[in-house]
């Protein structure tokens, strides 16, 4: 039989962030990005959600590179925790690049893993791949979308993108899909983030014009949030700052870090005089300053968060500062920003974040703009990428109305497999797909058991229950102790607790008759009685776990 490629999404389905895909075809492959997700509220303790890498390391060997569409933190964040496990070229342009070194450097592996930049108009041979690096429009510099020659067709991954006519780097380059398309897509992949909006996204431009509009006749200090790799945003708060006679300083490690590398690479043009260090905003007057700030998503650690809760060391919010939020939050992200808001208001702060205000506006496609790729690629198959089910199956009937086949658009989970000739697209079984939890520096050694227990004591809390019993007879020397945590307040339930006591005594005592000296079969009935008990007197099931000293 002929070979097949294959292509597995690892991540970035069903989902969103965590973005990662798989392209292989006998004995080569290649990698697709490769992000974070963002941990949900119930993952007590964790710090970032990355992809099951265990394909991978069990296919090292065939591994001709690794490409990345851009440098957001949903396609480049867990690259380093690849690196360690698989070491390859990493292919991407000079931003991406920039952002992804300050990763590898954080991690101390810099020095061992081979970046190649490339512009817009590159083609990489990679094994039996050929990738074709095109300029596409996104919320941060250089993004690109890939056209990959495979032995069975050409394979279109879109990336996150959308299409603004007026962007200062240029329009997406239509004319280069067109002419792909002109010459064959077997396969598109594509961004379905925005999928469920109608109409084209708004240009990075009209941001620009709402940011003039809060400057002029504003004699206050003014605090911009927004997101740090959005360099065309800080480079339009750069120049109406400067138009308008005002230092801009910055806060946050990420924008400060982005800032940098933006500066080196020729990304970011700072007007003259405009830039200062922030200590320096101290001796200026309110209505000669802005401040450039990360905490866009609500995060604790943020700068504006540590401002609008009064532990920024450098910074306080006071009455009448304007804050300008231009960003919009995360899913999942809506409470936490929410309460930065509030904390400002309470401050007296002349905060502005209404959409109405048009301070910011999405980096993803709608469906016109969807319409036109799907248009100008004409793909023999499609595969939904990059979002919820929900988004999924709105492109796919999206996909249906641009005139697809139902039989060639195809939407899987992450490890499935996508199997592809010429003439064929098949979903055949699943590799080894899921989430490997980060917890501080610890990398998978909190798994879905230890997830179980951390949302258990968060709801109903612990009891512990300490007995010393005798090495000779089994005989109770000392407790049964009962000592609790997040579960009820000790010194206001007496009369429960001594009836806790009473029904751990019961159990041991059962135990004795029954002449049990197996010390896990008397945790076991502590555990079953107390638990029972608990439940018919308070509808509660804290944790409950037994613990026995033997004297």
């Amino acid at each position: 039989m002929a070979e097949k490629l294959k292509i597995i999404p690892l991540g970035g389905l069903d989902e969103i962030g965590k973005n990662i895909t798989v392209l292989e075809y006998g004995k080569d492959m290649i990698v697709i990005d490769c992000g974070v997700g963002f941990p949900d509220e119930d993952m007590y303790g964790i710090d970032l959600v990355i992809p099951d890498f265990s394909y991978l390391a069990a296919n090292q060997k065939k591994l001709r590179g690794l490409f990345v569409t851009h440098g957001h933190e949903d396609h480049i964040g867990s690259i380093p925790y690849l690196m360690k496990e698989v070491n390859c070229p990493i292919h991407g342009t000079a931003m991406t690049n920039g952002l992804i070194k300050l990763k590898l450097e954080e991690h101390r592996i810099a020095d061992t893993v081979k970046l190649v930049t490339h512009k817009p108009g590159d083609v990489v041979k990679a094994g039996c791949f050929q990738v074709e690096f095109i300029h596409v429009n996104h919320s941060i510099a250089d993004a690109v979308c890939f056209s990959i020659k495979t032995p069975v067709g050409t394979v279109v991954f879109t990336g996150d993108f959308k299409i603004d006519p007026t962007a200062p780097d240029g329009m997406m380059d239509l004319a280069r899909l067109g002419q792909i398309g002109n010459e064959g897509v077997l396969a598109l992949l594509c961004d379905s983030t925005n999928v469920e909006r109608t109409g084209y996204t708004p240009s990075e431009s009209t941001v620009a014009d709402s940011l003039a509009r809060q400057f002029r006749n504003c004699d206050q200090r003014i605090i911009i949030t927004t997101f740090a790799s959005n360099m065309l945003r800080i480079q339009a708060v750069l120049n109406e700052a400067h138009r308008h006679g005002r230092k801009v300083a910055v806060t946050g490690r990420s924008m400060e870090n982005v800032l940098r590398v933006a500066q080196e690479l020729g990304y970011l043009k700072v007007p003259a005089n405009t830039l200062v260090e922030l200590g320096a905003i101290k001796s200026l007057p309110k209505n000669k300053v802005v401040i450039v700030s990360t905490g866009s998503q609500g995060e604790n650690m943020s700068a504006l968060y540590r401002m609008a809760f009064n532990t920024h060391k450098q910074i306080d919010i006071t009455a009448g500062d304007r804050i300008i939020i231009s960003a919009s939050a995360i899913p999942g992200n809506e409470k936490a920003v929410s309460k930065i808001i509030n904390e400002l208001y309470r401050k007296g702060a002349d905060v502005i974040s209404d959409k109405s205000e048009g301070l910011h506006v999405s980096g993803h496609a709608c469906q016109e703009e969807l319409k036109i790729v799907h248009g100008l690629l004409k793909p023999k198959f499609f595969l939904p990428a990059h979002g919820e089910q929900r988004h999924l199956q709105t492109h796919y009937k999206l996909a249906l109305q641009m005139g697809m086949k139902p039989s060639h658009v195809l939407i899987g989970e992450i490890g499935s497999v996508f199997e592809l000739s010429a003439r064929t697209c098949k979903l055949r079984d699943k590799v080894p797909a899921g989430q490997v939890y980060v917890d501080g520096t610890g990398v998978g050694d909190v798994g879905a058991v230890v997830l179980r227990d951390r949302r258990h004591l968060a709801e109903d809390g612990m009891i512990v229950v300490c007995v010393g019993l005798s090495s000779e007879d089994g005989g109770v020397i000392s407790g049964p102790d009962i000592i609790t945590r997040g579960f009820i307040y000790v010194k206001e339930s007496e009369e429960l607790m001594e009836d806790l006591r009473e029904v751990a005594m019961e159990a041991i005592e059962r135990c004795q008759r029954r002449r049990v000296r197996d010390w896990a079969i008397i945790k076991t009935a502590i555990k079953n009685d107390l638990g029972g008990f608990l439940y018919k007197h308070t509808k509660r099931n804290p944790m409950i776990l037994p613990v026995i000293m033997e004297i």
